[in-house]
């Protein structure tokens, strides 16, 4: 490349520092990608990375999308970016019947499958049909929040607005704030004792799967079934020629797959990712479903996608539903301008991890006094998500403000304080701008 030989590179975010002489295009797709921000330090996103390349050698950037993230689409409506629209699918093709499934009237029905009635009658006829259907498991089945399943109340952090993590010992903890509570025998809406996390995973998905169609020839695609060399392929490879009728899996199975005979999409438990313990869950959801439903009725036979959830009139999944990435917009930024999270305020993490848990607490403490005597926004510290992993305890302190200029400052105060006390000798600290993933 350095030598004028290649004209082209494609590649993951290290494409980024191919050293071309006369650079003049760099294409993001799928921008919204959360994998385009680093997870090690330094924790550069590939965007931001792009656009300061493509300034110091006068080349243009692209950032293509479907569902453009909210800092991209934000920056594009203040005039930063120039926006283009494509406003048809390809060949014009019609998008798929999208139908919305209440799961608190499935247990009204008697129906405590985690297969509706309506989607269980859709596979049934797609395999008559002879067509193809996936299956979406949104997210590996962890338990990450705790919800009524007779009404769909999701307990939620009083002073954040997002949901409570259920830990050991019926513990329900904010890991924004810190604020706990106990999680209740009954639901405090309606009183319901059926109130839980969902625990299905793609295995149990697919084992529910191959017990009610019995002639169906099912595959399953997750994190489990993809571990060895080029098992990824070959799972796609078969569904793609018709060696299965069912492909049930994560998110791994919606992105960017192009199947002419599948038909119907089914997306199981839509609040998986609806309730995650993060400030972008709803631009995630949003996200996730409409890449989902966008795999159904690619060929020549119409689509049609189920999407059972608790929550059916939340507009994440309303405005997926619709393909109606502007009324999305709209409802997301009025509640990040609300709690001034990202993009209308900048966030600076500061995430801290030791042996010592006593230490770890004193210096966590020094550090959000230090931040709140440079007149900023300081939420914490609190424990991280996971608390304590491989015998270090796991702490975070949010740090907002308008100004991101202002938060690198902060920034950089902060790392002199650090090094001034030799906190680095027993504790790992790292700092990360406008996090992709919650801490």
């Amino acid at each position: 490349a350095k030598q004028g030989e290649l004209q082209v590179m494609v590649g993951p975010r290290s494409a980024l520092f191919t050293p071309f002489g006369k650079l003049r295009l760099i294409i993001i797709d799928e921008e919204h990608e959360s994998s385009y921000k680093s997870e090690n330090s330094p924790r550069y996103h590939a965007r931001e990375t792009a656009i300061h390349r493509a300034k110091l050698e006068g080349a243009r950037v692209i950032l293509g999308s479907a569902t453009p993230s909210m800092e991209a689409y934000y920056r594009a409506k203040e005039g930063e970016y120039v926006l283009v629209k494509l406003e048809a699918r390809f060949e014009e093709r019609p998008l798929p019947r999208v139908s919305i499934i209440d799961m608190r009237e499935q247990l009204k029905k008697g129906n405590r499958l985690a297969l509706s009635l309506e989607l269980r009658e859709d596979l049934s006829q797609c395999l008559k049909k002879r067509e193809q259907a996936m299956l979406f498991l949104n997210r590996r089945g962890y338990a990450g929040f705790v919800s009524c399943r007779s009404c769909g109340h999701v307990m939620k952090c009083p002073h954040c607005d997002v949901s409570l993590s259920e830990h050991n010992g019926r513990k329900l903890i904010c890991h924004y704030c810190g604020y706990e509570t106990v999680k209740p025998d009954k639901c405090p809406v309606c009183s319901s004792p059926y109130i839980g996390g969902f625990k299905a995973g793609t295995q149990q998905i697919q084992q529910v799967v191959e017990k009610e169609f019995p002639e169906a020839r099912v595959l399953r695609m997750d994190m489990d079934t993809t571990k060895r060399k080029n098992s990824h392929e070959k799972i796609l490879s078969a569904f793609s020629d018709g060696e299965a009728d069912i492909l049930v899996g994560t998110q791994m199975i919606v992105k960017g797959h192009d199947f002419a005979n599948v038909t119907l999409v089914g997306v199981l438990a839509a609040d998986l990712s609806l309730h995650a313990n993060d400030y972008r869950a709803g631009e995630r959801t949003f996200q996730l479903l409409t890449q989902a439903a966008g795999r159904a009725g690619r060929g020549s036979k119409p689509g049609e996608v189920v999407i059972q959830t608790y929550s059916p009139d939340h507009y994440s999944i309303q405005t997926a539903a619709r393909q109606d990435y502007h009324a999305f917009y709209n409802e997301e930024i009025a509640y990040r301008t609300m709690m001034k999270y990202p993009p209308v305020w900048k966030m600076l993490v500061v995430f801290a991890s030791g042996e010592d848990k006593a230490w770890l607490d004193k210096v966590m403490d020094a550090m959000a006094e230090v931040a709140k005597h440079m007149d900023l926004m300081v939420i914490g510290p609190s424990e991280a998500g996971f608390g304590k992993i491989n015998d270090q305890y796991r702490k975070v302190i949010y740090i907002k403000n308008k100004d991101y200029e202002i938060l690198v400052k902060a920034k950089n105060r902060l790392e002199q304080w650090i090094d001034l006390n030799n906190i680095r000798k027993k504790l790992l600290v790292n700092f990360d701008f406008n996090p992709m993933n919650s801490y």
